[in-house]
């Protein structure tokens, strides 16, 4: 085990969620970062569950998670000679990939910072664990979501801090060490089992960019790679802006801490390829896109949204027209598309023979946004109450999405 004494978290139950350090970003691609006077070397405990094995619960008590780091410590003391040097922290927790990158690397970011706070012995190198007391973890981010908890391999967050020539001593060895021969100890492994009644296919230590590695595969094997380009840039390279293309054409920029992508409508009727045969099927195949790479991005913590709105939670509102005081009042309609239901509502006024005037369309992207966005549209548009189902993704004429004619007399 490493010299000194291990530690449970100090922290008190309920407490405010620690502010995020300043990370160095001239250090995040080698996988450490700055931590005041100490350096950062921040990587996993990878828990891959055997099939249909569900963990009773995503954190450790304050005395597990004491046992846990130290049975870790003796794991890393054989597989990274001299590592007793450093200070070993553990968060009694379990996560998913997505909740680990996001930008800031908010979980280890925090447990580098309640690391820090810990007094530390001069000349000694100790291990802290950071566990729940009465069901509360000393900081929010250290606090697993139960939506991200049905997945098949479980992350236990840890990092190394040292002063920075044995950091990037460190950093280095994790890297290329820890991928190819960093299978946990049978006794960490047997303790987590019993401790969270489930059994492991494999328990492994990686790096944090192992994890980043894997993701990346990940998604490239759902047709989602260019996202990843996206995703890196906002947790590498935060200060730079990155464009991409998905797979079907629509573009896609970060920046500034968010991705947009142009007004939906207006670019599918403007720059989309004309020559498709089925426009209607041409539209729904990118707003199903579109609703996987949302997803994505908000599990990543990353806001989405149209150029020139504001980003909002599950759902984008793409406005047209300003409404036309002597035209009716505005009303809803709602387009479908087969296996994916209500794809966009559409506002829309008419008055006598004139061609419906169209003031905005909402594209609800989670299943559970749905509501929030109608009460969005009628709040901003004040439009009746009733919604019509048009049954179809209808396009007008120059692949316009609107509402026919003769659905709004």
């Amino acid at each position: 085990m490493f010299d000194g004494e291990s530690k449970a978290n100090a922290g008190k139950p309920g407490g405010k969620a620690l502010k995020r350090p300043v990370i160095e970003l001239a250090f995040i691609s080698m996988g450490i970062s700055l931590v005041n006077d100490v350096v950062a070397c921040p990587a996993v405990l990878a828990l891959e569950l055997a099939p249909g094995d569900t963990p009773s619960r995503l954190m450790l008590t304050r005395e597990e998670a004491q046992e846990l780091a130290g049975l870790m410590a003796e794991d890393l003391r054989n597989l990274l000679p001299g590592v007793e040097t450093s200070r070993l922290a553990v968060a009694g927790a379990l996560f998913d990939a997505v909740e680990l990158l996001r930008p800031g690397f908010p979980v280890h970011a925090t447990l580098d910072e309640l690391a820090r706070r810990i007094p530390r012995v001069v000349g000694e190198a100790a291990v802290v664990a950071f566990g729940s007391n009465q069901g509360q973890m000393p900081a929010q981010p250290l606090v697993p979501d139960l939506i991200y908890a049905g997945g098949p391999m479980r992350l236990v967050p840890w990092t190394l801090l040292a002063d920075e020539a044995l950091a990037e001593d460190l950093a280095a060895r994790i890297e290329t060490e820890l991928v190819g021969r960093g299978e946990a100890g049978a006794r960490t492994s047997d303790f987590l089992m019993r401790t969270l009644g489930v059994r492991f296919e494999h328990a492994r230590y990686l790096s944090r960019n192992d994890v980043m590695a894997m993701t990346c595969v990940q998604y490239e094997h759902v047709n989602l790679a260019p996202l990843w380009t996206l995703l890196e840039a906002a947790l590498l390279t935060p200060y730079k802006e990155e464009d991409t293309l998905t797979l079907r054409g629509l573009p896609l920029h970060y920046g500034a801490g968010r991705v947009s992508a142009p007004p939906l409508a207006a670019w599918f009727a403007e720059t989309a390829d004309n020559g498709s045969d089925d426009a209607a099927h041409q539209l729904a195949g990118i707003l199903f896109e579109l609703r996987q790479y949302s997803a994505v991005l908000n599990a990543h913590g990353i806001a989405f949204g149209f150029e020139g709105t504001a980003p909002t939670v599950g759902y984008a509102m793409e406005a047209v027209n300003d409404p036309n005081p002597t035209f009716g009042k505005p009303r809803l309609f709602a387009h479908q598309a087969r296996g994916l239901g209500v794809v966009a509502v559409t506002v829309a006024q008419t008055q006598g023979s004139a061609e419906p005037r169209i003031l905005a369309h909402g594209f609800p992207l989670a299943g559970d946004a749905m509501e929030t966005m109608l009460q969005a549209l009628h709040a901003r548009y004040d439009a009746d109450e009733t919604i019509t189902d048009l049954a179809t993704l209808f396009l007008a004429p120059g692949r316009r999405l609107a509402v026919p004619a003769a659905s709004v007399h």
